[in-house]
C-alpha cells in the first residue's frame, strides 16, 4: 500500500513540478501553430471522443450485464462463451484495436482518419470493462432486495430497474470511470483511427488528436521547447481525467443518497 501510494505521489509531483511553470496563456490559444502548439483543438477533441465513446459503450455494456446476470439462466454455455470473450477482450492490447479500427472503419466503412472511428474503435475497446464491472456490481446487490420486490409484487423489470440498478450505481460508475480513464490515454489506438492533424475538428468525420496523442507527437518533437510543452499537457490531462472522476464520485453518492 505505501509503496503504490509512493509511487502514484512521485509521479503526480513529478509530472505537476515539471509542467505548472509551462502552462502559458499561449499554450491555450484557438489555433495550433508551431510556435504556441496549443493544447486546446487537443481539449476539444478529447471531451468529444469520450462523450461519444461512452454514449456508445455504456448503454450496450450495461444492458448486456443485465441480461447475463438477471435473465440469463445460470450455467448457460453461451452465457459462459460471452463471459470468456469478454475477458479475451478485455486483455487485448490497444494497438490491435487501432488496426481493427483502421481495416473496418477507416477502410472497409470509409470514413477515414476520423473522430467518428477513433470514438467507434474506443467504445469496442472499454465495452468489456463497462460488462465486467456493471456485472460485478449487480452481483453484489443482495437477493434479499430482488426477492422483497418480488414479494410486494413487483414484476421483473420494474425490480431491475428500480431496485437492483440504483444499488448496483456505484459500481457500475467505477468501471465508467476507468472508462474514461483509459480513453483519455490513449494513444496507438487513435493514430491508426483518428489521426494527428493538429486542428479542431469540424465534424466528426474530421481528423483530430486527443491530448494524449498531442502529447506524444510533443515528446517526439526534437527541441526543449516541445519537451515543456508536453509537461504542460501532461498536467492538463491530469487535471480533466481527475476532474471527471470528481464529478462521477459525486455523482455516484448524490444517487445513491436517492
Amino acid at each position: 500500500m505505501s509503496i503504490t501510494l509512493f509511487a502514484l505521489t512521485y509521479i503526480i509531483g513529478y509530472i505537476l513540478i515539471n509542467g505548472i511553470p509551462h502552462l502559458t496563456p499561449s499554450l491555450f490559444a484557438p489555433e495550433h501553430t508551431i510556435d504556441n502548439v496549443s493544447v486546446l483543438p487537443a481539449i476539444i477533441t478529447t471531451v468529444i471522443m469520450i462523450f461519444i465513446a461512452l454514449i456508445i459503450a455504456v448503454p450496450f455494456g450495461i444492458f448486456s450485464a443485465i441480461y447475463l446476470v438477471e435473465y440469463a439462466k445460470r450455467g448457460n454455455k453461451v452465457v459462459n462463451w460471452v463471459r470468456v470473450t469478454t475477458e479475451t477482450l478485455a486483455g487485448i492490447p490497444s494497438i490491435v484495436y487501432g488496426l481493427f479500427g483502421f481495416l473496418f472503419f477507416v477502410s472497409f466503412l470509409g470514413w477515414g482518419f476520423s473522430v467518428i472511428a477513433g470514438a467507434f474503435t474506443l467504445s469496442i475497446m472499454i465495452l468489456p470493462l463497462i460488462m465486467r464491472t456493471t456485472e460485478e456490481a449487480l452481483k453484489s446487490v443482495p437477493d434479499t432486495y430482488r426477492e422483497g420486490s418480488f414479494g410486494l409484487g413487483a414484476a421483473k423489470l420494474r425490480t431491475v430497474v428500480r431496485i437492483v440498478l440504483p444499488s448496483a450505481v456505484p459500481g457500475i460508475l467505477a468501471g465508467v470511470i476507468l472508462a474514461v480513464g483509459r480513453i483519455a490515454g490513449e494513444t496507438a489506438a487513435l493514430m491508426f483511427t483518428a489521426g494527428t492533424l493538429s486542428r479542431t475538428p469540424q465534424n466528426l468525420f474530421a481528423s483530430a488528436r486527443t491530448l494524449s496523442v498531442h502529447m506524444y507527437l510533443l515528446t517526439e518533437t526534437p527541441g526543449e521547447a516541445y519537451t515543456n510543452a508536453a509537461y504542460a499537457t501532461a498536467v492538463v490531462l491530469l487535471i480533466i481525467v481527475v476532474g471527471i472522476n470528481a464529478l462521477s464520485a459525486f455523482v455516484a453518492r448524490k444517487l445513491a443518497k436517492g
